[in-house]
């Protein structure tokens, strides 16, 4: 019962169709994947989550559609939004930003919060923030598979120090192929085998595949309820 919840497809970033990305994450095993974007018109927003609810039909697998918000504006926007959609991210990377997303109830994952940088994204206050507003932290496999050389070395290293906050915070830490590509989607024991590789228990990183992805889901579920009011608020039988 893996999940892998941070997909491109043609759609936003990435290169392939929805039905290649759904039959590969399919024969992988696993049982749900999410199709994230960036802000799109209505329109374009309508017609996507029709071919979704197509796709995930056709290849009986879960499907969640997700906005990618990539500076505080655009948060704002998709938070206003937080009962209509099944994920909201936030492109992590710039200490504000970063701080501002783990800060924030009702944003669902932090994306790679050491993109592109010298250091894991991440400190003491900001990983007890997570843990707090039950904010998931990402670690991208797309990120150490496309590095090479002292760039790759670098990216190991920040995971790796995501892990040893995670070890000691116990945020909600997930793991994700990040894929643009059907190609870059990876067996959930590639995942698995990547994150015991960098420190975590086997059960631990089984966790990251399975147990957080699936409460984020759980918990989009309940926001989309018609018993949710507001962050926070929601009508109690």
């Amino acid at each position: 019962m893996f999940f892998d919840l941070h997909i491109h497809s043609t759609f936003s970033s990435g290169e392939s169709t929805l039905e290649e990305i759904a039959r590969v994450a399919k024969d992988f095993g696993y049982k749900g994947i999410g199709f994230v974007s960036y802000i799109l018109k209505k329109e374009e927003e309508d017609f996507l989550i029709g071919e979704i609810k197509r796709v995930s039909s056709q290849y009986n697998i879960e499907i969640f559609f997700g906005y990618e918000a990539t500076n505080k504006r655009e948060l704002d926007l998709i938070l206003k939004r937080r009962n209509e959609l099944d994920l909201i991210l936030v492109s992590g990377g710039e200490l504000k930003l970063n701080r501002i997303s783990v800060e924030t109830r009702g944003v669902d994952i932090l994306t790679h919060p050491d993109l592109k940088r010298k250091d894991c994204g991440l400190n003491h206050v900001s990983a007890r923030l997570a843990r707090e507003n039950e904010v998931a932290i990402e670690i991208n496999f797309r990120e150490v598979l496309n590095a090479e050389k002292l760039v790759r070395s670098q990216v190991l290293s920040n995971h790796k120090d995501i892990v040893k906050l995670y070890k000691k915070y116990k945020f909600p830490l997930i793991v994700t192929s990040g894929a643009l590509s059907h190609w870059q989607i990876k067996d959930p024991k590639v995942l698995i085998s990547y994150l015991n590789s960098l420190g975590l228990e086997i059960s631990e990183a089984k966790k990251a595949l399975k147990d957080y992805p699936r409460k984020i889901i759980e918990r989009s579920k309940e926001w989309k309820s018609e018993k949710w009011i507001m962050r926070g608020v929601k009508v109690v039988d």
